[in-house]
């Protein structure tokens, strides 16, 4: 089947879902919209003038599909070329058009999603012959699900297909359209599915090898070019192309290798650490891989050899070349039966033919046979390394959490030391401004204590002079009594001479004086020994403070502890 016959089948879904009165005939309008939607899907310049110029002569009434057919093989199909666009995004396009018209929809408690319908979609129309309208016989029915089944690791149960086939003469007679399919497989009449996760990924499989040509993927080493080193990469092999990426979800594509048909495959012997290693030779470059093991290093290089012999028989898809070979052998067993229906004995001539027949169509039965052996022998260790990769994950995400669960520990005990270190390191400055501050109230007890010892020498001094100013004037008293006394009695001596009478009030004047003076001199040394005593007083408080401060700081910090500095 080439590109174009695969076009028109999903453009009959999206020309039929525009005709509303099912009159076999759509409006100019709506295949004015249909044909600018495939001018952008397909990727071709558009010329929105060739509708009106192709049907400038007919009237302004609907096209029929017969009608529009010249102007879709002139202006789209006939432009249209496989690298120029993506058939995924068109084969979507048709059916969010004919879906809306025809789909009944899924009901809540599906398993399948819309997207597992757009898929049986596709591989319906692969799978359908090419008439209209499309329907696929119950034996591409019957290959499709015994596909999906096998990609689900389950056997084949062909009860349920049979029962409807028994239940309904038409879908016996004629086949299924696509909408009957989608209802059945829906409705779980034709396959049944208890795990919508297992089903999305099976048909997702199935979906990749049939839709997509992938005809083998898995993670393979290859040896760089430039740095000559092994690096794992994730393979997809299509029969003209070998794709290499990062990982399997396929978002960093590293490199391409370009099949061609003169290109060889050749096993070598294990060298540089590297098992199973094989060479894939192009015309231009040389790429030496490494399987995991023998058995994955004989499914590549087979895989491979069959992409070579599809690009050598001019085959596009090795799903379409068995398709092809399923229809030739049932319109052989067709022959044979209307043959054996015609006549009951056949000459001898007749019988080698018919041997010769059935030695071809076993030959070919064979050989389809050991291609689905090849295929679904890569199915079977793609499930199991898939196992045992997500095995290898969850011990790696064990691990991972251990590492991280271990991190998150040193990360904690990390923050505690430093944490601690801060705090030793704050107790420190603290015991460091602590040992300055009592070093300078040591300084200041010290003044104090000489400030006061020389306060208190001071004092001493001044009761010294106070006592002997005291003395002085205590014995300045007495002699000025005494000669008060000594007046007093001159004055009762009425027979005193003048000269006696002269001395005597002169001496007493003179004693006065000089008790008066001694009365000063007192006076001044009380001041003088308060006001040392005051100093004194001041001195001593200040010791007592400073030697309250001495005793405070010469309590222990504690740890955490808070200190409230005084200088």
């Amino acid at each position: 089947m080439d590109l174009k016959t695969e076009l028109l089948k999903s453009i009959w879904y999206a020309f039929t879902s525009l005709d509303a009165e099912k009159c076999g005939k759509v409006s100019k309008s709506q295949l004015k919209v249909l044909s600018h939607n495939l001018y952008t899907v397909l990727n071709i310049p558009h010329d929105p003038e060739a509708l009106e110029q192709h049907f400038k002569d007919d009237d302004n009434g609907p096209v029929s599909n017969h009608g529009y057919m010249p102007y879709l093989d002139k202006y789209i199909l006939d432009k249209v070329k496989e690298e120029m666009f993506d058939k995924e995004k068109f084969d979507d396009l048709c059916w969010m058009m004919t879906m809306k018209k025809n789909f009944k929809g899924i009901p809540k408690n599906a398993l399948l999603s819309e997207r597992d319908c757009f898929k049986l979609f596709c591989l319906f129309n692969l799978l359908s012959e090419d008439r209209y309208p499309l329907v696929m016989i119950l034996e591409e029915v019957e290959y499709l699900l015994k596909k999906i089944s096998t990609a689900m690791s389950r056997e084949w149960d062909g009860k349920p297909l049979e029962d409807l086939i028994f239940q309904d003469a038409l879908v016996r007679e004629e086949g299924m359209s696509v909408w009957t399919f989608l209802e059945h497989m829906i409705a779980g009449r034709l396959l049944k599915v208890t795990s919508a996760e297992a089903f999305s990924l099976a048909l997702d499989e199935v979906y990749l090898e049939m839709y997509h040509n992938v005809l083998k993927r898995g993670y393979m080493w290859k040896k760089g070019h430039v740095r000559r080193n092994w690096t794992e990469r994730w393979f997809v092999l299509k029969p003209s192309s070998m794709a290499y990426y990062a990982s399997e979800d396929m978002k960093d594509k590293k490199g391409e290798i370009q099949l061609e048909k003169d290109c060889v495959i050749e096993a070598v012997a294990d060298r540089e650490g590297k098992r199973c290693v094989f060479y894939v030779k192009t015309p231009n470059k040389t790429y030496e891989m490494s399987a995991s093991d023998q058995r994955q290093k004989v499914e590549w290089t087979q895989a491979i050899q069959t992409a070579v012999r599809l690009l050598i028989e001019g085959k596009s898809s090795l799903h379409q070349e068995l398709k092809l070979k399923r229809r030739v052998q049932r319109e052989h067993s067709q022959q044979e039966r209307s043959r054996s229906t015609r006549s009951s004995c056949s000459s001898q001539s007749d019988d080698l033919n018919i041997q010769e027949t059935e030695k071809l169509e076993k030959e070919k039965d064979r050989q389809d046979l050991e291609i689905e052996n090849i295929i679904q022998h890569a199915r079977e260790l793609e499930t199991r390394r898939r196992e045992a990769e997500e095995e290898e994950r969850k011990k790696q995400r064990e691990v991972q959490m251990e590492l991280e669960r271990q991190l998150k520990e040193a990360e904690m005990l990390r923050d505690s030391m430093k944490m601690e270190m801060q705090q030793r390191a704050k107790e420190a400055e603290q015991q460091k401004k602590r040992i300055e501050e009592l070093e300078l109230t040591q300084c200041q007890l010290e003044a104090a204590l000489n400030m006061e010892i020389q306060t208190r020498l001071e004092e001493e001094r001044a009761r010294q002079e106070l006592e002997r100013v005291l003395q002085a004037e205590d014995e300045k008293k007495k002699q000025f009594q005494l000669l008060q006394e000594q007046q007093n009695f001159d004055l009762m001596l009425e027979d005193s001479d003048d000269s006696r009478k002269d001395d005597t009030p002169s001496a007493l004047h003179s004693a006065s004086q000089e008790l008066q003076h001694l009365r000063a001199s007192r006076q001044r040394s009380h001041q003088h020994l308060e006001e040392v005593q005051k100093k004194l007083r001041n001195a001593s408080q200040h010791v007592r403070h400073w030697n309250v401060q001495l005793n405070r700081l010469m309590k222990p910090i504690t740890p955490g502890g808070a200190v409230n500095l005084f200088i």
